[in-house]
């Protein structure tokens, strides 16, 4: 078993570096298709960079503290399969209070994911992070007005739950062993 789990994180390692290695050929390529944008296309890749590097290690940190603090039976009673509505209402409102880059809800997916969340509550807390935010919400009242607001906020809400529904039946329900390879 721990022979299979080093193997697996050798093998998402090599991904990773492959992955890497093509991010940065395709920016070599795009920087001699565009010699004269090249200096903006490194500034902004290395202001991209800074900003991940400051965030990261808080970022494990807090992934550190909620893999100890967080017990795999919560997450299952809250955000696992049988949750049902409460687990949306749940992943609503996890995905609607941090403030952040969507970079950030990515590990914490994962740990989601790896405590026993369904599909269905992962993809509504990540599209809860990405299209609802409470500041989000009050400055789109004050521009665009409470109507428009109120339509908005309860399409977004219906038609990701509604994606998150269609994706859990898509990938179906998998067995602990799939979950714990993530």
């Amino acid at each position: 078993m721990k022979e299979e789990m080093m193997k697996n994180k050798s093998k998402n390692s090599k991904k990773g570096f492959l992955f890497l290695g093509i991010v940065i050929l395709i920016m070599i390529f795009v920087l001699f298709l565009n010699p004269d944008k090249s200096s903006l296309i490194m500034k902004t890749s290395f202001d991209y960079f800074k900003q991940m590097a400051m965030v990261f290690p808080a970022i494990l940190i807090l992934m550190g503290l909620f893999s100890v603090w967080t017990s795999k039976e919560f997450v299952m009673n809250h955000l696992g399969d049988s949750s049902g509505i409460k687990g949306i209402v749940v992943s609503f409102i996890l995905g609607a209070l941090p403030t952040g880059p969507i970079f950030i809800a990515f590990p914490m997916a994962q740990a989601l994911r790896k405590k026993g969340a369904s599909y269905t509550n992962i993809v509504i807390f990540l599209s809860a992070w990405a299209c609802i935010k409470i500041p989000q919400e009050l400055i789109e009242m004050q521009f665009l007005g409470v109507k428009f607001m109120l339509v908005r906020l309860g399409m977004t809400i219906i038609f990701i739950t509604i994606m998150g529904l269609i994706i859990e039946k898509l990938i179906g329900g998998d067995s602990l062993k799939e979950r714990n390879r993530i």
